[in-house]
């Protein structure tokens, strides 16, 4: 119950920025719209590479909130009343994570379509389902990011830093045309939000 409260807490303090949550979408459809420019007419080439552009522009666009995933709950003491009522601080990750996926990754899935037209892609399902299977983790790695550099100043340019390598095995699993790869790529995802929540609680106690 709890839980839920949070997540719609979170969902409806997102909602009161609109611009916050259009800004992943236009930022992800502006790539997909710019890019061919880069690449050049050559749509063999496109396609090949548009899965990888997919990929790239889903994490940089899930990285774009990641300043009002911790930062404003600590500095506003929301942190210390979650603590104070008992509430265990892996609960209220949990929710934020679940809240910024709803709040990035269902838009993106949404705009996929729109994305694989300007790209060229020749199929959508393949790359539709490991965005699917894949998002989770892009949500989670900023949330631990964000809460391992909360308090500190400038912290937001160093989430991008800590983010990226870590997302490494998701893009890589995302982008393989390989056999299992949809199940690894699902593994890793899993293994990244399941540990997300108690890494996070853990680096918000010891910054305390």
């Amino acid at each position: 119950m709890i839980f839920l409260i949070l997540v719609r807490r979170d969902l409806s303090l997102a909602l009161r920025q609109p611009g916050a949550l259009l800004l992943p979408v236009v930022f992800f459809i502006l790539v997909a719209a710019l890019f061919p420019f880069a690449v050049g007419p050559d749509a063999r080439l496109l396609a090949r590479i548009a899965p990888g552009v997919v990929w790239v522009a889903a994490l940089l666009a899930s990285l774009l909130p990641v300043e009002t995933l911790v930062a404003p709950d600590v500095a506003d003491g929301t942190i210390d009343q979650i603590v104070v009522r008992g509430i265990a601080l892996e609960t209220w990750a949990a929710a934020r994570l679940v809240a910024h996926w709803l709040g990035f990754a269902l838009p993106l899935l949404i705009a996929l379509p729109v994305a694989a037209v300007l790209l060229g892609l020749p199929a959508l399902g393949p790359l539709a389902l490991g965005l699917a299977l894949g998002t989770p983790a892009l949500a989670a790695l900023p949330l631990l990011a964000a809460s391992l550099t909360a308090g500190l100043r400038g912290g937001g340019a160093l989430t991008g830093l800590i983010v990226v390598p870590l997302a490494l095995p998701v893009l890589i699993f995302g982008v393989a045309d390989a056999p299992g790869a949809l199940r690894l790529l699902a593994a890793s995802s899993l293994v990244i939000v399941a540990l997300t929540p108690f890494a996070a609680a853990a680096a918000l106690r010891a910054a305390d």
